[in-house]
């Protein structure tokens, strides 16, 4: 089996099948829509361009209600295997809170209580058990106050339902209140710097497709392994990727470095010399090891 090549060397169809956009979700589709558009015209574009490639699945990096806007990172092809790397990550979120009366004047120490562990039930029309569980919030501030509204900038881990924030701080605050507009602007590692919209990726697809000019899908899809950036990382010989990609773990004379904190337990990505992702995996053991295994696998990517 061969190997991917470095990740800015790829072809344009090799980056479609194992790429990732940087989407500003649009208000009104649901995440799942919105992926499934992108799948499909990657699938046709591939398909017109009539190379030896082929894209048959995409997915998007934490669901975002069809009425909430923002950073939606869209995973193709093989890259939907790395879905699991956005759990691990936090969320930002800019929103705004409709209080059902004046914003009291200590709204700025009530709303600081909420920094920290909170406990959380999922809504009724979640897809997930509505099983009461703790969250944690980063980072809550007030950017601008108004009469009857409150704009919060909100920095919290993966799964936390804003809306349910919202609902709990209007309790606090003593007025009531739900959530009005909410923006995601970050889902770690990426941010709302270098948001692409739907259709500057459709028109990507079509300078390819239709003038052979692939410049334009180089600034709009990047290579999968940009959403390893934040996890630790494991450099491993060609020779053992291989057998990674027959599904062997990496044994220890497989390993060539380790990103220093690196702990038994923690979730790594493993990639070649040239920075090609391989695989993600859970470490066992360490580099200082002679024999043995030194990550279990998870998810093989090549």
């Amino acid at each position: 089996m061969s190997l991917r090549g470095p990740p800015d060397e790829r072809t344009p169809a090799e980056l479609l099948t194992f790429g990732v956009v940087n989407l500003d979700k649009p208000p009104g589709p649901s995440s799942h829509q919105v992926s499934g558009w992108l799948r499909d015209a990657v699938a046709e574009t591939l398909e017109g361009r009539d190379v030896d490639a082929s894209i048959d699945q995409a997915a998007h990096a934490g669901t975002l209600d069809p009425k909430v806007t923002g950073c939606l990172p869209v995973m193709l092809g093989d890259a939907t295997r790395l879905a699991q790397v956005f759990l691990e990550g936090s969320k930002e979120y800019v929103a705004v809170l409709e209080c059902h009366a004046p914003v009291p004047a200590d709204a700025e120490s009530v709303v600081a209580e909420f920094e920290g562990p909170i406990y959380q039930k999922p809504p009724r029309k979640s897809a997930v058990s509505r099983r009461l569980r703790v969250r944690e919030i980063y980072d809550l501030e007030i950017l601008e106050r108004e009469e009857r509204k409150l704009l919060l900038r909100i920095r919290c881990e993966s799964g936390t339902y804003v809306r349910k924030l919202c609902h709990d701080l209007g309790l606090a605050l003593g007025t009531g209140g739900h959530m009005g507009h909410l923006r995601r602007t970050a889902t770690t590692p990426f941010d709302d710097t270098d948001l692409h919209s739907a259709y500057e990726f459709l028109d990507a697809l079509a300078f390819w497709l239709e003038d052979d000019n692939p410049d334009p899908l180089y600034e709009v899809v990047d290579p999968a392994e940009r959403i390893l950036t934040d996890i630790p990382q494991v450099v491993i010989a060609e020779s053992a990727a291989r057998e990674v990609a027959n599904g062997a773990p990496v044994y220890a004379p497989g390993v060539l470095e380790v990103e220093r904190g690196t702990t038994n337990g923690d979730l790594v990505a493993c990639l070649t010399p040239n920075g090609a992702a391989v695989c993600l995996g859970t470490v066992v053991g360490t580099e200082d090891d002679d024999s043995g295994v030194v990550v279990d696998l998870e998810r093989v990517l090549v």
